[in-house]
């Protein structure tokens, strides 16, 4: 392997029933800073059935070059016959970095791409950036159970690969007119279509994703009880946002885990976040540090949320909170 033949960053572009997912543009907006940076094309990889028209809004958020896969093979997601349209356009191509969405088909697809072209692989990462002067990129995750945060190179094999969570990174909008797009060719042997999904059937929950809220109140094990999570119901909804939660809270049954905030949930980046309860480790921190505004709750004033918090409260938060919920709706008025 010549690294100096591989050059150019990749965006795996994820779509679901012909809607593009929204890590997928957020990847777009920091994948051309890091484009930018090398001086190298940013080109995100489109693959599906009848998914040309998506091309223009990948073009509209950042993207180079659109590389369009579009086969009735690629309809559904698969594991086999995704990994071999990009495994091919990888080996044909040569891109330097390859950026996937840790969502539970990224996280599938992820590992199978770089297993098969023999090349490292970043999970979950945080913060990524490169060193201009080789191409280096430096993937940072946490590491030990998110006691530390580790910073991951891979110097000897390209392309240098990272899946990152959703509500890491910011979208950008871009001029379209200078993107050019591609439909390439999809050679699949019977072998690589083993699976074929017959039906696709969707539970139906009443649940909002916290990472596109503007307001998150989160409480943890410090909020005592499920009952005084009604408080922090409450002031979300005066302020029109979303409860969340610690895995604690969760844990303890007191809020569902699809709002958890944190390594092992989402991220988020609301303008407001207001931690009720919480203490701050560092697994939690890593879901909601790059929130515009932070505000913490809490009786102790040593917790280590206290010392990131824009704004720290110390008191009882049954009592600080329908302070706070009087205010807010008197502002309102």
């Amino acid at each position: 392997m010549n690294i100096a033949d591989y050059k150019g960053v990749w965006v795996f572009a994820e779509q679901r029933e012909g809607e593009l997912q929204k890590v997928s543009l957020e990847l777009l907006g920091e994948g051309r800073r890091i484009a930018d940076e090398l001086g190298v094309k940013l080109t995100a990889l489109l693959l599906g059935n009848n998914i040309e028209a998506l091309a223009t809004t990948l073009a509209e958020h950042g993207a180079d070059e659109v590389l369009v896969a579009d086969d009735k093979n690629l309809e559904h997601y698969t594991t086999d016959a995704y990994t071999k349209v990009i495994c091919d356009l990888a080996n044909d191509r040569k891109p330097g970095i390859l950026f996937v969405g840790a969502t539970f088909i990224g996280r599938d697809l992820g590992p199978r791409i770089a297993a098969r072209l023999s090349t490292g692989l970043t999970a979950d990462c945080t913060s990524i950036d490169v060193e201009v002067e080789n191409g280096a990129l430096l993937a940072t995750r946490p590491a030990f159970g998110g006691n530390l945060m580790a910073t991951i190179a891979c110097p000897d094999h390209r392309p240098q690969m990272a899946t990152v969570r959703p509500g890491v990174f910011a979208k950008i909008n871009t001029d379209p007119s200078k993107c050019t797009i591609e439909k390439v060719e999809v050679k699949l042997a019977d072998s690589d279509v083993r699976t074929k999904v017959l039906e696709t059937i969707k539970e139906k929950k009443d649940i909002v994703d916290i990472a596109e809220a503007d307001f998150i109140v989160a409480g943890g094990r410090g909020v005592g009880s499920k009952e005084n999570f009604k408080l922090l119901e409450d002031l979300a909804a005066a302020l029109g946002g979303s409860v969340g939660g610690s895995r604690a809270a969760v844990e303890k049954g007191w809020i569902e885990g699809a709002y958890q905030v944190g390594q092992t949930g989402k991220t988020v980046r609301p303008q407001i976040y207001i931690a009720c309860g919480i203490s701050g480790a560092i697994q939690h921190v890593a879901g909601m540090q790059d929130s515009d505004l932070i505000i913490a709750i809490n009786k102790d004033d040593s917790a280590p949320i206290m010392k990131i918090a824009d704004y720290a409260i110390v008191g009882d938060l049954t009592k600080v909170i329908p302070e706070f919920i009087a205010e807010v709706k008197e502002a309102k008025k």
